[in-house]
């Protein structure tokens, strides 16, 4: 059981029979009255945001989140087509369930399956991944004073910005929480 004055950012709990993820919260003391905790929810299995209020003594249950390491293997349609690289035991996620997850994800790289009750509800790509450029603009001689970006493909299809010096052929760093390029390789 944790109790509300013990929340904190990315906690998970389980509350009226949903699964919450905490994304912010706040302990409040006004001048008069009791103390509470304002925080903002993430509902785990459909995605909405609600915002609740409690008092610091209330208790909630915490909701178990298994985190499995799988290998995303290919995609056909709908379906995308993981496996458990040690039981060999494959899954088909449809693409409600995966979303932008696998926009800068190779075929055969690893990534984190996550599950609540036998439920998966999200796919958690690694933070880091290297991809090769495979089309951009030729980036202007002398263009560079401003720290200017261009639009650039990657061999995933997402579309990243880069600095104007990297080229066709490149391998870039990308950051898959915020989709912005890092550095070359």
């Amino acid at each position: 059981m944790i109790s509300a004055g013990d929340f904190r950012n990315g906690v998970t709990l389980e509350i009226e029979g949903n699964i919450y993820q905490i994304v912010e919260f706040q302990h409040v003391k006004p001048g008069k009255g009791a103390a509470f905790v304002r925080t903002k929810l993430k509902n785990i299995i459909n995605g909405g945001v609600v915002e609740k209020t409690f008092r610091p003594t209330e208790k909630f249950p915490a909701a178990r989140i298994d985190r499995q390491d799988m290998q995303y293997l290919y995609s056909d349609g709908d379906l995308f087509h993981f496996m458990n690289t040690e039981s060999f035991d494959q899954i088909a996620l449809n693409s409600d369930d995966v979303g932008d997850a696998l926009k800068f994800v190779k075929e055969n790289e690893m990534v984190k399956i996550c599950s609540h009750n036998g439920n998966v509800f999200a796919v958690e790509p690694p933070l880091f991944v290297e991809l090769d450029v495979t089309d951009t603009e030729p980036g202007f001689k002398g263009d560079t004073a401003t720290g200017a970006t261009k639009p650039a493909v990657v061999e995933t299809g997402a579309t990243v910005y880069v600095p104007l010096f990297v080229e066709i052929g490149n391998k870039i760093k990308i950051d898959t929480r915020t989709g912005e390029y890092l550095s070359r390789v």
